[in-house]
């Protein structure tokens, strides 16, 4: 019990007369990254959203780090931290005068230890003074989990933490992310990338329409797919190839 960092049972969420999520189960287990991979508005930020405290679900119940969301909502906030798709770096400060602030509203002893360090595990101590306006993208995304990583939360969501990179800045983000969990930190992430999760996730579950229809590490979910057609080559199937196939199961019903 005590090796799974979330654990989701049931989650219902409606706004108004949509039902968007539909009854999800998951578990995410201490030090992994776990991918919540589905398409736009499948409800994959409304996960997010409950399992961060944001949003009370409608039914069902989530922990974070052993505490109940519902019940325990400012001991599952010490635990964790969120990256949201929108950095929140203040673009007039320097990469060091964000991390400086962070560290001081969390009221850590060494602001410029924690600050100075980070810089230099994501690569930014050359851009350490110059203002955030002055990064490319990827180096702004690396400076918002960078602040997100003050204070050593044990737990990080990363909601689509690559939409609207170009190839090189996700490429950078996703050694980033690697490195986390490398360290130990468990990351949830959320995205609508296939190659993103295939590249990431050590586990993967796919929501569809307020439900996951398919979970478990990418080995697993290749198992779902009908049998490659043996040509000279094998040919593996993809992520891609997984998800059309598991859609079309579903509606082909």
């Amino acid at each position: 019990m005590h090796n799974q960092a979330i654990q989701v049972r049931g989650l219902q969420k409606s706004y108004k007369q949509l039902q968007v999520l539909k009854g999800v189960d998951l578990e995410v287990a201490r030090g992994s990254i776990f991918a919540l991979l589905g398409s736009n508005g499948a409800g994959k930020t409304t996960v997010i959203k409950i399992l961060t405290t944001l949003l009370r679900q409608d039914g069902g119940t989530a922990a974070v780090n052993g505490f109940d969301v519902a019940a325990k909502p400012e001991s599952v906030r010490q635990s964790i931290s969120l990256t949201g798709q929108f950095a929140a770096v203040d673009e007039i400060l320097t990469g060091r005068e964000n991390l400086l602030l962070i560290a001081r509203l969390r009221h850590l002893n060494n602001p410029r230890q924690v600050a100075d360090e980070l810089l230099s595990r994501f690569g930014l101590s050359d851009a350490a003074n110059r203002r955030v306006s002055t990064y490319s993208g990827g180096m702004r995304r690396r400076l918002d989990i960078a602040m997100s990583l003050v204070g050593a939360p044990p737990i990080i969501f990363l909601d689509e933490p690559t939409t609207g990179l170009d190839p090189e800045a996700r490429i950078e983000v996703w050694k980033t992310v690697k490195a986390l969990a490398a360290n130990g930190t468990t990351v949830f992430l959320t995205t609508q990338y296939l190659e993103e999760a295939e590249q990431l996730a050590d586990q993967i579950a796919i929501l569809h329409e307020g439900k996951i229809i398919a979970s478990g590490t990418l080995a697993e979910l290749k198992t779902l797919f009908p049998p490659a057609t043996v040509e000279y080559v094998e040919k593996q199937p993809t992520l891609e190839d997984i998800f059309l196939a598991i859609i079309g199961k579903k509606e082909g019903k």
